[in-house]
């Protein structure tokens, strides 16, 4: 942890309060952590405030004959067309790419944010205002060095409606002109509204960070502060990053890391057979969250790991709220008592993953509140459908029905279509489109229903309550007063027991007004090849990151964690770093 020490007098007034909140059991250790250091303190400081002052022990220490330097390793994964980080939209890309360019900040799979580019930042009393301190003594790979008129320059790209980034609804509370640069290395944001998740957001995944100079396509000028470079990109194909000699981290054996000498990235396409193949021959040792039916596939042969854990992306149901006849709640309600859940998620991730009760929380947030899973009604829908004029299916119109064409939503959505027809006795018209054509789709005429998943980028329920609603609002045509009240509430509230009533309370709307149907919480897989180094405890901090909805990947981990031979002695323990 890179925030410098700070002390009693300097301390944010509501940490104190903080602990008293933890001391009272009102919340959990990782709860006060994770607000203790978005507002400043560092986390061996966090920790100290714990232990009332006793050592915390220290993490283990790797031993230099441990590391292994040099490798090349090989991913299957989607290689897409990538031109301005900020307009990123899928999370293969920041993965390639963030082995050029960094972050501001780093969420953690504990979900604890650290400084990263970033030394440390303040906030004031109410959080309108946050002072980032600049990490000196980096360059870019181009020989330039990393100031505060680079931070600005970003903060003016992701701010500026013509750039398309999806920072600009996630940092809807800055104005571009209220990114000050105090000096070289610190700046300072005035906020129009209170929000204590800023340094998470600056961990988004399109807020990579480019140099003042760049003009726009990240693969023409591949310029970043981060451990490669890029030596060639074609789109659909591959990728492929080479070691930088000089970048700025020290590896556990005193030297620069990266400690791989290469990346390649390797598109397979949907060819199913094709990445067993490869998987099998050792051509790329791991596919990136594969299909599940290559997961199922390959998970009983010899010398493949595979592994599995739920994550914090929902999959899910929106459905056009403006148009009649799912203007009308029973509709909806109907419709959603139309699916059988768990024969859903055996059909499209063959059991893997958590069933969804349409609250837009996993059980990872501290928000989350257990709730009875919806069972697939039969009766209980056509009663409804009956009540809003559509005895037995008739006179209700034709459904367009539009799905991203993955293995998993196809089987997901057939299901679903079938149960619609055989059970309500509505006529469905449904398509299935690439990922670039579905969502380009939506701008031109949303369907009646979306299949549709959704990641938490971060682990604040703003990510979702907000940004998320802010998607269903504008193609779906769902909107709520109250529930917009709440949610605005909510993120201008620094006391977690007071943010967790509002998100409570707007979520519990979401799903009384059945805007989304949430069915489930896709799972991470993870598939290693024969001979890829890669152990079980390597592959299960992986999957955590990703149970968090941080997208923290085993890329970045290569880069702290060597070639993949480090001693598991080194790992974070489930017990300890990973309970609540």
């Amino acid at each position: 942890m890179h925030i410098l020490k700070r002390t009693k007098r300097n301390v944010h007034p509501y940490v104190p309060e903080l602990k008293e909140l933890y001391r009272d059991g009102r919340i959990t250790r990782r709860e006060f952590l994770r607000m203790a250091t978005l507002l400043g303190v560092s986390v061996a400081g966090a920790e100290l405030m714990l232990s009332d002052g006793k050592p915390v022990a220290a993490a283990p220490v790797v031993a230099r004959q441990a590391i292994k330097r040099g490798g090349t390793m090989t991913i299957a994964t989607r290689v897409q067309r990538v031109d301005h980080p900020a307009r990123f939209s899928w999370i293969e890309a920041s993965n390639q790419f963030r082995m050029v360019c960094e972050y501001l900040t780093r969420t953690n799979w504990d979900n604890i944010t650290e400084p990263w580019l970033l030394e440390s930042w303040e906030t004031n009393d109410d959080v309108t205002e946050w002072t980032l301190h600049v990490r000196q003594g980096i360059k870019f790979n181009d020989g330039s060095d990393f100031t505060a008129e680079d931070v600005v320059f970003n903060f003016q790209q992701w701010l500026d409606p013509d750039i398309g980034s999806s920072m600009l609804g996630l940092m809807s509370y800055l104005q571009p002109q209220n990114v000050e640069k105090v000096d070289d290395y610190t700046v300072k944001l005035h906020l129009d509204t209170p929000q204590i998740g800023v340094p998470e957001h600056l961990y988004h995944y399109p807020a990579q960070i480019v140099p003042k100079t760049f003009e726009g396509d990240l693969v023409r000028q591949p310029v970043g502060t981060g451990p490669f470079l890029l030596e060639s990109y074609t789109e659909t194909e591959r990728a492929v990053f080479v070691r930088r000699e000089d970048y700025w981290r020290m590896g556990a054996d005193g030297s620069p890391l990266p400690y791989l000498d290469k990346l390649i990235f390797v598109d397979l396409g949907e060819d199913t057979a094709a990445q067993i193949a490869a998987l099998q021959s050792g051509q790329v040792d791991n596919i990136f969250n594969p299909p599940a039916d290559v997961w199922q596939a390959v998970k009983d042969l010899p010398g493949i790991g595979v592994y599995s854990s739920p994550t914090a992306q929902t999959f899910h149901i929106r459905m056009r709220v403006d148009q009649p006849p799912f203007d009308d709640v029973r509709v909806r309600q109907a419709l959603k008592k139309c699916v059988d859940r768990q024969k859903m998620l055996d059909l499209a991730w063959f059991g893997e993953g958590v069933l969804g009760h349409d609250s837009a929380f996993a059980p990872i947030h501290p928000e989350y509140c257990e709730k009875p899973i919806p069972a697939y009604d039969p009766e209980g829908a056509r009663a409804l459908l009956a009540e809003a004029g559509y005895p037995g299916g008739r006179g209700f119109p034709e459904v367009e029905y539009r799905a991203f064409m993955t293995p998993n939503v196809h089987a997901a959505a057939a299901r679903w279509t079938r149960n619609l027809q055989e059970v309500l006795d509505v006529s469905v018209r449904w398509t299935i489109v690439d990922w670039n054509e579905y969502y380009q789709g939506f701008d031109r005429q949303p369907p009646h229903v979306g299949f549709i998943t959704w990641s938490a980028n971060t682990p604040d329920p703003d990510d979702f309550l907000r940004v998320a609603y802010r998607h269903i609002k504008r193609y779906f045509g769902w909107r709520h007063d109250l529930y917009e009240q709440l949610v605005e509430g909510a993120k201008q509230v620094i006391d977690p027991e007071a943010r967790f009533r509002l998100y409570r309370q707007a979520d519990a709307i979401l799903v009384r007004e059945a805007a989304i149907a949430a069915l489930g919480l896709v799972p991470f897989l993870f598939a290693t090849g024969p001979g890829s180094g890669i152990e079980k405890p390597l592959a299960i901090v992986v999957i955590c990151g990703l149970v968090t909805g941080t997208w923290l990947t085993l890329i970045v981990l290569a880069l702290a964690y060597h070639g993949f031979g480090i001693s598991t002695t080194a790992m974070p323990s489930l017990e300890g770093d990973f309970a609540a």
